[in-house]
């Protein structure tokens, strides 16, 4: 089978379906290569926070006209996304203060409703938390979290009916290369000739840079997250929350569980094609240690499941890698690092416009162009970095 198209995107999760979305309503014709199915890789395993604080402003400026999306989902994309609106909290010790406030005043001026708060008004906001008196935060009151499966899919939806071709099931095997210019794609169900080929591939980018003859800075990032179950003795709201000095982060999910990530002791490198439904033997003790210390009540909840997921990891400084790489209509969409749910419906349009325009106009994607790499710059925050995985 030999098909043709006018971009190949290699990739079926959030990232690579806003892509496609956003190509598609400019009226290219999209093919989408997907390993498995749609959302069945680190969008799958998202945790889905919706947030706009970023240390780097421009992320912060990306996400801000992402959550848009989000919060005008039907009208924009259709069908639902699962956007859910507790409110999210940026919490560090009283050493980052200054730094919290700085980059609380930058969102500010973005337009964002962001708001540093100190440890009293944490505990107003949400009173089940155990917070010290030197503790602050950011405070958004319209961000919160969606759900990954279900985004992915209205993006998928709405670029098939706008002409997409999806292609699942299928793995590409090769990327024809003559006279400097990719000509498409081989795969095990098939060739798309097109001109232009997208690498949205996730924890395979690497794999898939490589047949392009790139060579990515990306390691494969193994990251575990567990459900518990929430008391009816727990004080609520419960906001999205990213517990800097506990190394974790957690939401609400629905009215009965909360969901927990840890910061650190994430695997770096490995198979991206082992198995995710398990988390780590300790993964849940360490959990459950943590997430006592800020919220008490749930020394008295159960932990119901846990698992894995992996995603493509820059080793350079945990940034996306976008835009043009090696031949000519060779494009990249990935090092997203595991932060790039909540980024998905800006990066696909700035992305989609990069493709067809020659340069991305409505959101700033070029602090992230792949030539950095070469340039040896390295993307840090203005006013001092947060912590990375590890």
């Amino acid at each position: 089978m030999t098909d043709t198209a006018d971009v190949v995107v290699i990739g079926g999760g959030v990232q690579g379906a806003s892509l496609a979305f956003h190509l598609a309503s400019r009226g290219a014709r999209v093919a989408v290569v997907e390993r498995r199915t749609i959302g069945a890789g680190a969008t799958g395993r998202s945790s889905g926070l919706v947030r706009v604080y970023y240390d780097l402003l421009a992320e912060a400026r990306i996400a801000a006209t992402a959550i848009e999306w989000f919060r005008d989902w039907e009208a924009r994309v259709g069908g639902d996304c699962g956007f859910t609106r507790p409110g999210f909290l940026w919490i560090e010790d009283g050493q980052a203060t200054e730094r919290v406030r700085a980059n609380v005043a930058s969102h500010r001026a973005l337009g964002v409703d962001s708001h540093a708060v100190d440890a009293a008004a944490i505990r107003e906001l949400a009173p089940g938390l155990a917070v010290t008196d030197d503790e602050v935060a950011a405070w958004e009151p319209g961000s919160g979290y969606a759900d990954p499966s279900m985004t992915a899919g209205s993006f998928m939806r709405a670029a098939r009916d706008r002409g997409a071709l999806l292609l699942q099931g299928a793995v590409v095997t090769g990327i024809p290369v003559d006279g400097g210019r990719v000509r498409g794609v081989v795969t095990t169900a098939g060739t798309i000739d097109a001109p232009i080929v997208v690498n949205a591939a996730g924890c395979w980018a690497g794999g898939i840079g490589a047949l392009a003859g790139v060579d990515l800075p990306l390691t494969v990032w193994r990251h575990d997250t567990g459900y518990l179950g929430v008391p009816a003795a727990v004080t609520r709201p419960i906001p999205v929350v990213i517990d800097i000095p506990n190394e974790m982060y957690f939401r609400p999910e629905g009215a009965e569980l909360v969901l927990v990530g840890l910061e650190d002791d994430n695997q770096m490198g490995g198979d991206p094609d082992r198995e995710t439904a398990t988390a780590a033997a300790a993964f849940r003790d360490r959990a459950a240690e943590r997430i006592v210390c800020r919220v008490p009540g749930l020394m008295e909840g159960t932990f119901r499941t846990s698992h894995s997921g992996q995603d493509g990891l820059t080793t350079t400084d945990q940034r996306p890698l976008l835009g043009p790489a090696g031949p000519d209509g060779f494009f990249l969409d990935c090092g997203h690092s595991g932060t790039g749910f909540k980024t998905s419906p800006a990066v696909g349009l700035g992305m989609a416009e990069w493709i067809l325009d020659g340069a991305p106009r409505s959101v700033d994607l070029s602090p992230f162009a792949y030539t950095r790499v070469a340039e040896g710059r390295i993307l840090e925050g203005e006013h001092g970095g947060a912590p990375v995985w590890r």
